[in-house]
């Protein structure tokens, strides 16, 4: 995509990233002043249709095995969100720092269950590069979906838990998208522009497959 034409499909994105219009994003509430620090990386391809990277993570780990993330983790002392964001995607997948351009980030989240603020980064490469995990103990897949698919009705649901739990989903084929990746996902479609009328009283279970703590 030429430069102008970047500029018209991210206009709305780019905006929000400086403006800070996609407001607060922590449902659960604003961290404690000694909450741990974390980013995740939202890399999207310069394309027509943009591809958003997305890691399967591994069954072995600790907290949240099996479900679909954004690149991420917690931070190294003195690290920028930008910095922690892009080094954990190249220890998780490879991916080449200087490959990407960083658009800014969106709000800090609160994280309860792991007792992090996440800090979203925004950033965009030039297409969507073969990638694959670097540590299989930690990242079981890669994954490259479309916004186009993403955005989809067909795809978008709200996702529910026993526990009384509900909130944006996303149905992909045989992956489906919860908890903090589809809400950061979900603003990402909506500030940029891209998001779809959809049915958001279709609630769907969260399948056990993408349930483990």
């Amino acid at each position: 995509m030429t430069a102008a034409g970047q500029g018209d499909r991210l206009a709305g994105l780019s905006a929000a990233l400086r403006d800070g219009t996609a407001g607060p994003l922590g449902q659960f509430g604003r961290a404690p002043a000694d909450a741990r620090q974390a980013a995740v990386l939202i890399l999207l391809t310069d394309e027509t249709d943009p591809a958003v990277l997305f890691t399967e993570r591994a069954e072995g780990l600790r907290s949240h095995a099996g479900q679909i993330s954004f690149p991420g983790g917690g931070a190294e002392p003195g690290e920028t969100p930008a910095g922690t964001a892009l080094r954990e995607a190249q220890e998780e997948v490879g991916l080449e720092a200087g490959l990407v351009t960083v658009l800014g980030q969106l709000p800090a989240a609160w994280v309860p269950v792991s007792g992090y603020e996440v800090t979203p980064v925004v950033a965009t490469w030039p297409e969507a590069l073969p990638l694959a995990p670097v540590d299989r103990r930690e990242v079981a897949d890669v994954l490259q979906l479309r916004v186009s698919q993403l955005s989809a009705p067909e795809s978008r649901v709200t996702a529910v838990l026993p526990s009384g739990y509900s909130g944006p989903g996303f149905q992909v084929a045989d992956w489906f998208i919860w908890g903090m990746t589809a809400h950061l996902l979900d603003v990402t479609l909506r500030v940029a522009g891209w998001e779809r009328s959809w049915d958001q009283g279709r609630q769907i279970p969260v399948p056990g497959r993408f349930l483990r703590d």
